[in-house]
């Protein structure tokens, strides 16, 4: 009897054996360029580890999205143009001097025109949430900020310019959105909770301007934006909320009491299986040094206040990305959409290309899947794709600003661009 049944577990055991060689046979295990495992079956199928994860997540990220003065110009309800700039006197200005570069804009345009390639791109992508960072006050206000120099604003009867991409949170702490005035404030938060675009970075007061957006997705999980500003962005001090005061939510510095403030208040609201993005306006418009604070800050926020991606904006062009921890850090994200076309200086840092930044993301850990990047570039205040040349010099730029972060990006036939990292 014994002998029978210990013939029994070997059969057994050479069966299993096959049935797995089989099966491997079959499958072969690869890994993509993430690092991210693979399985390759018999019919030469390509079948990402991803797909059987439960629900990750997409997230949309850009730039600066500067719709006023000139685009604000060509929309179907143009501002008064009298803007009060020592370099010019009428927005209006900015659509001749872009028409003289590029060629004339048959205006006005319709909501979706500045968007242009961008609608496409997202409608094939179909992320689950879609952030900017909105670099202009939208309002009716005349009451401009006095001895700023530029003033930003689009009319609010424009606001369908948002609506016509999706738009999902607006990140507001930036050196634009008081342009106008706290009136020009007050009703750039009314304009954008009147079509149910989230806000956060500002508010009518401190609190307010503190909390932040919350996103639902269906069947897989929430998204919280919070948002931040620091000064040597543009930020006037005087624009920070206070306990009574309308303002955008200011960092006085990237200190460690800075830190724990904003550990704080991840910790009150996250909860297993959220996703938290840092929106910060940090740095000058030009140059692609990272400050090592910046670096030092980014890695406390997600070792020590659960914020699983960080997105960075206030340059006018793309800077380096950096993945610590398996979470993204985008330093510098470029001007998404603005009218500068015709202006000269920076020529080198290519202020009009840009990426469009598609994070996939696990909802249980907040760690980075896949990051994917189609570049574009504006042209007659609208988003088009980038030429195969232009796509290459942003691929060498990323590569070249990577390095010391251990990022590099490949090309794909169908130009764009597909993060790997160490």
């Amino acid at each position: 009897m014994r002998y029978k049944s210990l013939l029994c577990c070997v059969l057994a055991g050479y069966l299993l054996f096959s049935a797995i060689e089989a099966q491997t046979s079959d499958q072969e295990i690869t890994r993509n360029v993430q690092g991210v495992p693979k399985v390759v079956d018999n019919e030469n199928k390509s079948v990402e580890a991803s797909d059987r994860i439960p629900n990750p997540i997409t997230i949309f990220l850009c730039g600066d999205v500067m719709i006023g003065r000139g685009i604000d110009q060509i929309l179907p309800h143009p501002s008064d143009p009298t803007i009060y700039e020592s370099y010019m006197k009428s927005a209006r200005g900015y659509v001749k001097i872009a028409e003289e570069v590029n060629g004339p804009i048959d205006f006005p345009v319709s909501f979706s025109y500045v968007w242009g390639k961008a609608l496409k791109e997202m409608d094939r992508v179909v992320p689950d949430v879609r952030i900017i960072n909105l670099e202009t006050s939208v309002t009716k206000s005349n009451d401009y900020w006095k001895g700023k120099g530029i003033n930003y604003r689009m009319h609010p009867e424009n606001i369908s310019i948002l609506t016509a991409a999706k738009i999902d949170v607006c990140s507001l702490a930036n050196n634009h959105v008081l342009d106008w005035g706290y009136s020009g404030l007050l009703e750039t938060l009314e304009t954008l909770r009147n079509i149910n675009i989230k806000i956060a970075g500002a508010g009518r007061n401190l609190i307010e301007a503190q909390a932040p957006a919350v996103q639902k997705v269906q069947g897989k999980g929430r998204v919280f934006v919070f948002a931040f500003g620091l000064g040597n962005s543009g930020i006037p001090t005087v624009w920070g909320a206070k306990d009574k005061k309308p303002g955008v939510n200011l960092l006085e510095d990237l200190s460690a009491k800075s830190l724990r403030d904003i550990q704080e208040k991840v910790r009150h609201v996250k909860r297993e299986g959220d996703i938290v993005v840092a929106s910060i306006h940090w740095g000058s418009n030009w140059g692609y040094g990272i400050p090592r604070e910046q670096r030092v800050f980014s890695h406390r926020l997600i070792d020590e206040a659960g914020v699983d991606i960080i997105h960075g904006h206030s340059s006018h062009h793309v800077k380096a990305i950096e993945v610590y921890k398996d979470k993204l850090i985008l330093y510098g994200c470029g001007d998404f959409l603005n009218d500068y076309e015709g202006i000269s200086g920076y020529e080198e840092f290519r202020a009009d290309l840009s990426l469009m930044y598609f994070a996939t993301v696990y909802p249980s850990t907040g760690k980075l899947l896949r990051l994917q990047m189609t570049p574009t570039k504006i042209r007659r205040f609208k988003v088009i794709r980038a030429s195969n040349v232009d796509t290459l010099w942003l691929k060498d730029t990323l590569n070249r600003e990577g390095a010391s972060f251990g990022t590099n990006v490949i090309l794909s036939e169908d130009n764009r661009l597909t993060l790997q990292w160490d």
